[in-house]
């Protein structure tokens, strides 16, 4: 009764505004060795930051429906922590010109003449192939002349105008329109995706098992889980994902669960013939969200390229992948399916070329070359923690303990009572 999505229940006002502080954590990397690159060199990046941004989240139009569902919008706002950061909004990095080297992919198998005119406008607009913006403007967007002669260029190519940044949709904005099970009939639905934005599977993938939408919205599960494994959909992958159970453990005396990646989530076809649905695919060990993404060349990965195809790692300089720093986790508690400690860690690349026709993108080798990773972490604390231990670990220990000490209680009574049975026959 007390995890049902319910306004009389005692987590719903944690589902309803979440109160364990999140964070949002970014790390980009920067390229060395641009003007190298451009010359058909290996990228050297460096990594820099942490930035760190506090993340507020709360639901909202929470509309309950008559088939044991409800529906709600669940808004991110993000507010820079210096503090916790290595680095201000005010920095500069040389990252490559997302805009124009993507572009420069997209109109590849377009006519002559497209690529004629794209390499024009981008020699009297002045763009490179790297640029020097600040931390801020690649986040949260840069006026850029580009764009909008892309879109005369190539109509309907961009659906959007003037303003261009990698986080533009993700601060102040929701992840769409989710409709949940309640689980006021049955409590294993509870939290379980019934549809998002109204649709019961999505339609980026090529197969139907790939485009499902599995599990819950990522932010509770069902309770009295299993230790095998826990899936959920990501809007910010445009795909279900599913984590396997590593091993048991506590979290400040709570009992818990851990699931992590499997190191199947992004392999390509022909390592996983399960995952042919997401291709086409390179190496293993990235999945190609164009379909999701305006068709722009960008793929997500673990962050370093963990657990993806070597040849990755070394077409690159600077990345050294390693499972503590950049392998994702839940810690969940099994009895109520709530996470008590998470950190949920994606690498945004692209994917850079020459392309024949476009001068600016000169002698650029095919390279998956990592922007940034990021991760989204959290646990519950203080009070809400004190509060979870008393009622869910502390009270029944207390009770199971009564329990066994009443049990012990009785066998003496018992035997004592057939013993004066026995002596009165």
């Amino acid at each position: 009764q007390n995890v049902r999505i319910d306004p009389s229940s005692i987590s719903f006002q944690m589902w309803k505004d979440i109160p364990v502080p999140f964070y949002l954590t970014v790390h980009f990397f920067e390229v060395l060795n641009p003007k190298q690159v451009l010359q058909g060199a290996k990228p050297v990046l460096s990594q820099r930051g942490p930035y760190v941004y506090r993340e507020h989240r709360f639901k909202t139009n929470i509309t309950f429906h008559d088939n044991d569902t409800v529906s709600y919008l669940e808004y991110r706002h993000l507010f820079f922590q210096p503090d916790l950061s290595n680095g201000t909004e005010d920095e500069y990095i040389v990252v490559p010109n997302i805009m124009m080297m993507g572009a420069a992919v997209m109109v590849e198998k377009l006519p002559g003449l497209v690529k004629f005119l794209l390499s024009g406008a981008l020699a009297s607009l002045k763009q490179e192939a790297f640029m020097n913006r600040t931390v801020g403007e690649i986040m949260w967007g840069y006026d850029d002349p580009l764009i909008d002669a892309i879109n005369l260029i190539v109509p309907g190519l961009l659906p959007f105008k003037g303003k261009f940044g990698l986080f533009m949709d993700f601060n102040n904005s929701n992840s769409g329109l989710f409709t949940v099970n309640t689980g006021m009939k049955n409590i294993s639905e509870v939290h379980m995706v019934d549809s998002w934005n109204g649709l019961k599977k999505v339609n980026y993938w090529r197969s139907g098992s790939c485009n499902m939408i599995n599990g819950t919205a990522g932010e509770m599960w069902p309770p009295f889980m299993s230790p095998t494994f826990l899936e959920f959909y990501s809007p910010d992958a445009c795909r279900s994902m599913r984590l396997v159970y590593e091993q048991s453990g506590e979290f400040k005396g709570v009992p818990t669960y851990r699931f992590v990646a499997p190191k199947t989530l992004f392999a390509n076809g022909t390592d996983y013939p399960p995952n042919e649905g997401f291709c086409p695919c390179l190496q293993s060990g990235i999945l190609n969200v164009s379909t999701c993404r305006l068709n722009a060349p960008m793929f997500i990965s673990h962050p370093h390229f963990y657990n993806a195809d070597p040849s990755l790692v070394n077409a690159v300089e600077g990345l050294h992948p390693n499972k503590d720093q950049h392998g994702l986790f839940l810690d969940m508690h099994p009895m109520t399916g709530i996470p008590m400690n998470c950190s949920i860690k994606l690498q945004l690349n692209l994917y850079l070329k020459h392309v024949s026709g476009i001068t600016q993108t000169g002698k650029i080798k095919p390279v998956v070359l990592p922007l940034l990773w990021f991760a989204e972490s959290g646990s519950i604390e203080g009070s809400v923690l004190k509060q979870f231990y008393n009622n869910l670990v502390l009270l029944p220990s207390v009770l199971e303990y009564l329990q066994y000490t009443l049990l012990g209680l009785s066998v003496p009574l018992i035997i004592s009572a057939a013993v004066l049975v026995a002596m009165r026959k």
